[in-house]
């Protein structure tokens, strides 16, 4: 890919991409972080390419300025565990500790960022862990592995092989949420599809799920608004 550049305040970083596959020029601004990419076909240059970019310049400022603030994780940064927002403070002794309202994390600042992430992947896998085994208890069998990952794309997934894999990022959300995709990957175990007979299983084991899905489809993805970079 090449980056380009549309002048303006501010200016409109583009990285334009060549696909064979691509049968016409398209723009995309990500919704995770705002990037934007221009996708071009097989003979079309980047001087023309940029050109269609140019042109919807006035879409891509409204697009860009609808995107969320991002918000890099550092003592003071409020971050929400389980649905509730807790602001990040110091803390004393080894380990970091959760609190109705805060986070403290022990040791230097700069390690901030990371310390948080580790602590709260380590839940995640605890409280996945506990959903997948209650709701694969009760539909009679059991995955052959747990993964955790950041995907960008999926909150879930379960292989033909019965492997579970699960964004670890859900345990920032509400514990419904966090146990109606654990319900949905298990349900794969028994369907791998999306008939009505799946969702006929996501129903038994987990209830109604209109809610939580919905939530996912319009608000998951804020939970990629938070960065562990470590502060520089």
């Amino acid at each position: 890919m090449t980056q380009h550049i549309i002048p303006g305040s501010p200016p409109i970083v583009v990285m334009v991409r060549h696909s064979k596959q691509a049968r016409r020029i398209s723009l995309r601004v990500s919704r995770l972080d705002g990037k934007v990419t221009l996708t071009v076909p097989r003979g079309v240059s980047d001087r023309e390419a940029m050109g269609f970019a140019s042109e919807k310049q006035s879409w891509l400022r409204r697009q860009l300025q609808q995107q969320p603030e991002l918000v890099t994780v550092a003592q003071g940064a409020v971050v929400p565990v389980a649905g509730r927002e807790r602001r990040v403070v110091a803390g004393a002794g080894r380990s970091v500790v959760l609190g109705q309202d805060e986070i403290a994390v022990p040791g230097k600042p700069e390690h901030t960022a990371r310390r948080v992430q580790g602590f709260l992947k380590e839940l995640a896998r605890h409280r996945l862990s506990e959903a997948v085994d209650h709701y694969a208890a009760r539909l009679g069998t059991m995955p052959t592995r747990l993964t955790l990952r950041d995907t960008r794309s999926r909150w879930g997934s379960c292989s033909s092989a019965g492997a579970l894999m699960f964004s670890w990022r859900l345990v920032m959300a509400r514990p419904e949420v966090l146990d109606y995709v654990a319900a949905h990957e298990v349900a794969h175990l028994k369907e791998m599809n999306h008939s009505q007979a799946f969702w006929d299983v996501v129903t038994g084991l987990y209830g109604p799920y209109e809610a939580e899905r919905g939530w996912l489809r319009t608000d998951g993805q804020q939970l990629h608004r938070y960065r562990f970079e470590a502060a520089s």
